[in-house]
Formats: structure tokens, C-alpha cells, sequence
């Protein structure tokens, strides 16, 4: 059986550039090589599409510098990437895309319409879950319209600036300190502040507003902060719950990637019940959001006993200390297994298409 060509996209313009190369290396490390030819295309944080030709460059970050420039057509008939280096064009067949994309233009539903429109498979969840679960204030819209409790919420719009004060007050009132404060579109804890008072809500509105024209602005939850990864199409799976104890006010960017310094705990310390509980939530939000190939979800556990579910990400980080593959993992899926499944499930859904 001839091998199947593979793309791995990655980098692109969000925030979350750098994630997005971290967890492209550790996904390409495990790809099988005996069964997948590998095309890697990175494309860099002004837009650039570049094919680069080795893994080593992906980790040193040498790949910006590639002549090579790569063109994903939205051509439905060639189904191909193109390959341009000086006056040569290369067109080279794709069987399927994996595009280890996180954030803006990568996972919330742009990519996936462009390789919809070329009808070429992909790893991971479809326009309009990607944009759905992307945008924060239309997760909450959905999530509370199907009985899932998420937090308290507020938004915030760029067109609001000219009466941020009477906006904040009027929120602060409604939900009280301390608050949190998050771009609508942005992943990673990018741009997330925590505000205890009406002059650290403005200033994190104006940080969250760097980020994306749309701010989410929700109540603080006292509580566990918990994980679900979710695999599959038709009959998903959920994975044990994993738990992360901060080592900083809250799991933010450094934390998650810089300092690493936070402690997680896979089974998550809680009792069968709440696990199920728990486990049962993630599958239906996954269900009701349209989500398929994968996602992980992410919740409190009050101290009351609530689950209240935060936010769920369709292109979750794949580092090496990522939650979802180290969940995965737990549950009995090895690295390798893991991406060989997601490549193959990719496929066979889009074959039922």
C-alpha cells in the first residue's frame, strides 16, 4: 500500500505563534513514518507560507528563512500544495492536512473553510465548531441555552471604548470582584488579566483589546481547576480528569509554557462521582458544540460542589507537557497511536462525506 502524503501546517498569525511551533515538533516526532509521507509548511506571524524540509529547522526556528514558498489553492480539483521556489512550481497531492494551528486564522474556522473549499481532509473539528468555540461569548451562548453552567459573563465590544467606565461599573455591579478578563478570540491565556477593583477592570479591558476587538469579562470561581481531552466523531471518548494546581494567581501564559513550574495531577484528586460528572459534562458540551477528531475541555469544580465549565479548545496544546497528549496517554493512547488515529479518523469521516 503506497504511504499517504500528510501536510503539517504550522505557526501562523495568533498570539500563539510559539505554542503552535512547540506543538507542531512534538506532533511530527510522532508521526509514522512508515506509513506517512511528511510535507511541513509553516507559515510565520506576518503570514508568510514557507515549506521547510526538516524537523530540526521547525525546532530551531530556521524554517523563517526558507526560499521555498508553499500555496495552499482552494482549487477542489487539485487537492494539492503548491511549491515555489524561484520560477518553479511544484504541485505536490495532499491526502490530508494536520493543521497544528492554535488561536487566530488557525483554529477558529478559517483554515478549515479554506480546505473545506478544497476539499481536502483534516485533522480536528469543522468551520463551525471552530469558530463557535473560538469566539468565548458564543460558547457561553451555546453552552447556557443547553443547560451547561458556565460562569457568570459579560461582554464588552471595541465600540463600546467611549463608554468603557459606565460599561465596567455597570458589569462590576452585576457580577462583583474579583473578575476575570479574556480576549473573545484568543487561546493560551493570552491577554487574561485578573481585576479586583474598577480601575484594574478598565486597564484589563484595554489589555484584552490588544488582542481581539471583543472582550469576555466573567465572574471569579473559586475552585479546581480541571481538564477532559475528548477524541472522536460519532462516539466520542473522554479521558480520565486531569488537574492543575497553579503555581501562579492563576494558569496563565508563562505558566502553561515558560516556567512550568505548575503541578498536575492525572487522575485529578476528586471522587468517582465528580469525575463521571464531570467526564459526562465535557462529552455533551463536545456534542453540542459539533466538535469532532479533538478538543480538550476545561472546567472548575466549586467548592460547593458545581461544575461550571470554563472553555473548550478545538485545537488544544500538543507540547510535550501539553495536557491533552499527557491525558491521552493515561487513558492508554501513546503519542503515536494517538496522532495515527487522529489521522486516520480525519480520514474516514471525510470519506463519509
Amino acid at each position: 500500500m503506497s504511504k499517504l502524503t500528510v501536510a503539517v501546517i504550522f505557526g501562523g498569525q495568533s498570539s500563539e505563534h510559539i505554542v503552535s511551533c512547540m506543538s507542531a515538533v512534538n506532533v511530527i516526532e510522532h508521526i509514522d513514518s512508515t506509513r506517512y509521507n511528511i510535507v511541513l509548511v509553516g507559515i510565520t506571524e506576518e503570514g508568510h507560507w514557507i515549506k521547510t524540509e526538516s524537523l530540526e529547522d521547525v525546532k530551531s526556528g530556521a524554517w523563517r528563512d526558507g526560499k521555498v514558498w508553499a500555496v495552499l489553492p482552494p482549487d477542489a480539483t487539485k487537492k494539492c500544495i503548491l511549491l515555489m521556489d524561484g520560477d518553479n512550481v511544484e504541485e505536490v497531492k495532499v491526502d490530508i492536512v494536520f493543521p497544528i494551528l492554535h488561536g487566530l486564522y488557525g483554529e477558529d474556522g478559517t483554515i478549515q473553510g479554506l480546505l473545506e473549499l478544497a476539499r481536502i481532509p483534516y485533522v480536528g473539528c469543522g468551520v463551525l465548531s471552530s469558530a463557535v468555540c473560538m469566539d468565548k461569548g458564543m460558547t457561553h451562548t451555546v453552552l447556557d441555552y443547553n443547560g451547561i453552567q458556565t460562569a457568570k459573563w459579560a461582554s464588552v465590544h471595541q465600540r463600546d471604548l467611549n463608554k468603557l467606565n459606565e460599561k465596567c461599573v455597570a458589569i462590576a455591579e452585576t457580577l462583583g470582584f474579583p473578575l476575570f478578563v479574556k480576549p473573545a478570540n484568543a487561546g493560551s491565556s493570552v491577554g487574561v488579566s485578573k481585576a479586583t477593583d474598577l480601575e484594574s477592570l478598565k486597564d484589563a479591558v484595554q489589555i484584552a483589546f490588544t488582542h481581539d476587538e471583543k472582550v469576555i469579562i466573567e465572574e471569579f470561581i473559586d475552585g479546581r481547576e480541571l481538564e477532559v481531552a475528548v477524541f472522536g466523531y460519532d462516539a466520542p471518548i473522554a479521558s480520565y480528569v486531569g488537574e492543575i494546581e497553579p503555581a501562579a494567581e492563576f494558569y496563565d501564559y508563562d505558566d502553561k509554557y515558560v516556567n512550568g513550574s505548575s503541578k498536575l495531577y492525572i487522575p485529578a484528586r476528586i471522587t468517582d462521582q465528580e469525575s463521571d460528572r464531570i467526564r459526562e459534562t465535557a462529552l455533551r458540551a463536545y456534542q453540542a458544540l459539533g466538535c469532532k477528531g479533538l478538543s480538550r475541555v476545561d472546567f472548575f469544580l466549586s467548592k460547593d460542589g458545581s461544575i461550571i465549565l470554563n472553555e473548550i479548545n478545538t485545537l488544544p496544546g500538543f507540547t510535550s507537557i501539553s495536557m491533552y497528549p499527557k491525558l491521552m496517554e493515561h487513558l492508554g493512547m501513546k503519542q503515536e497511536y494517538l496522532v495515527d488515529k487522529l489521522i486516520e479518523q480525519a480520514m474516514e469521516n471525510a470519506a463519509r462525506t
